[in-house]
């Protein structure tokens, strides 16, 4: 049967992207379907992980220029900067990213359809344009990447002027004296750090009673401590009743009550970021009488190949409800493709890296001390502090550590954990050694560059074989293992 196209991927996400670019190397014909009119690349380009990160950047420097120089007035960053000058960062770098994103689709000779993709059967996916028109196309396989969406407050309406979310944050006129954050986990802490860095006083109101709880324990003892030195307020347990502006006092005040204390409370505010759960952008997406089976909250059930219950239609990325990152909606699209065309590739091996892009960055790697102990895994750390680090010294970043979770018997490699400057970036040297069944030998038998912040690293392996030479076990025949 003939069809016109190989594959059809309805979404433009990472995981479409990569899909599609795969698809090409092997001499595919390739449909993208898009519902936005404007823009490819879904929320990774144009909502979240690229915009984000480039106001963190701007956010960033801002936070270096203040502390490096400071200023003769004594002005917070946000009296001195304007937002418009953040923004005009932000769009730089989404209209980079975008065109260069464009150009990659162009060159491989990837079709784009604009419109909202819907699967009739499996090989026919209809697409109904802005204009209501309809466009039928046939195809072999197909693709579902439409990613996620955030949901909505039950007791408060978000109107993006003075209850934003993290889409309407973006594109604020100025830089908040005062922010409230309803939400909890890590882009929640992320915009924290991002506005505590440009003078913005934070109160973070977390619907859980913990924060960041899958952290290593000494890891979040320490994001704490600079928490409370960035004067970012924490609720936990909170449930907010209400959000409505105050007239009188120009402001808006938020009010909401504790597990621990159930009495209304009042929070003052210039805005309030909300940041809620998220929710598979599943629906209508295809004919229900298909074989695609959803779970419990909605997210596309696939196997190990990131095929659905129908054999040549596939899903990846946020729609699966695998760890929502762009880094793993890349290499699902991409394994997905190969998947489709018999091509052999292989999974990822090991643990996969987190990253947390707040000032400073937060990123790990396998097991925490504690997930090691409770394996019955005889385990001894390394601790590498910033404020001990040359480079850290030199650039005034020394807030963070460096943790090595290793095996006392024969120093192998099980997790590092990293708070600090450049941790998303460093933590890579870690995953290398862990995907070898290295050892943190390496780290002290290679040469590092000095002064780096990978230098870290050495400190903190010589701090782990220091530990275990204490604890009875001698130096010397365990280097030689």
């Amino acid at each position: 049967m003939s069809f016109d196209y190989d594959v059809i991927i309805i979404g433009s996400g990472p995981a479409g992207f990569s899909c599609a670019m795969q698809s090409t190397k092997f001499d595919k014909k390739v449909l993208m379907v898009e519902a936005d009119d404007n823009h490819l690349g879904g929320s990774w380009l144009n909502k979240g992980t690229v915009p984000s990160k480039a106001l963190r950047e701007a956010a960033d420097l801002i936070q270096d220029f203040h502390t490096q120089f400071g200023d003769e007035k004594g002005r917070k960053p946000y009296e001195r900067f304007k937002m418009e000058d953040l923004l005009s960062y932000k769009k730089s770098a989404l209209e980079s990213k975008n065109t260069k994103v464009k150009s990659d689709l162009i060159k491989n000779e990837v079709e784009t359809a604009r419109g909202w993709g819907e699967i009739v059967d499996e090989h026919t996916v209809q697409v109904k344009t802005s204009l209501n028109q309809s466009v039928t196309y046939t195809t072999e396989n197909i693709l579902i990447a439409t990613g996620s969406s955030p949901t909505s407050p039950e007791n408060f309406e978000i109107d993006h002027t003075n209850i934003l979310d993290y889409n309407s944050i973006l594109n604020i006129t100025h830089i908040p004296r005062r922010l409230v954050i309803v939400g909890s986990g890590v882009i929640t802490f992320e915009y924290a750090t991002i506005f505590s860095s440009l003078g913005t006083t934070i109160t973070i109101l977390n619907e859980s009673d913990q924060f960041l709880p899958f952290l290593d324990h000494e890891i979040n003892e320490d994001v704490s401590k600079v928490l409370k030195k960035k004067g970012i307020l924490i609720h936990p347990s909170v449930t907010v009743n209400e959000i409505k502006p105050n007239p009188l006092r120009t402001c808006i005040e938020v009010l909401y009550k504790t597990a621990a204390e159930d009495r209304l409370q009042v929070l003052e505010t210039d805005q309030v970021l909300y940041v809620g759960e998220k929710s598979p952008n599943s629906e209508n997406l295809f004919n229900k009488s298909l074989n695609i089976e959803l779970d419990s909250t909605g997210y596309i059930v696939t196997d190990e190949n990131y095929r659905t219950g129908i054999k040549n239609i596939y899903a990846a990325g946020d729609i699966t409800g695998t760890p929502t990152s762009a880094s793993t909606s890349f290499v699902q699209g991409r394994l997905a493709a190969c998947s489709m065309f018999d091509i052999p590739a292989e999974s990822p091996s090991g643990d996969v890296p987190y990253g947390i892009y707040s000032i400073p960055e937060i990123s790990g790697i396998g097991l925490t001390e504690k997930q090691a102990e409770e394996l019955g895994i005889d385990v001894t750390v390394g601790r590498a502090y910033y404020e001990n680090l040359t480079y850290a010294d030199i650039n005034h970043r020394t807030d963070g550590m460096l943790k090595l979770v290793f095996r006392t018997d024969n120093l192998k490699l099980l997790g590092v954990h990293i708070f600090g400057d450049h941790a998303t970036d460093l933590i890579h040297l870690g995953q290398s050694i862990m995907a070898q069944d290295g050892s943190i030998k390496y780290f002290i038998e290679h040469v590092l560059n000095y002064p780096t912040y990978s230098e870290a690293y050495r400190i903190a392996a010589f701090n782990g074989v220091n530990r275990v030479y204490k604890a009875g076990v001698k130096y010397k025949s365990i280097l030689e293992k």
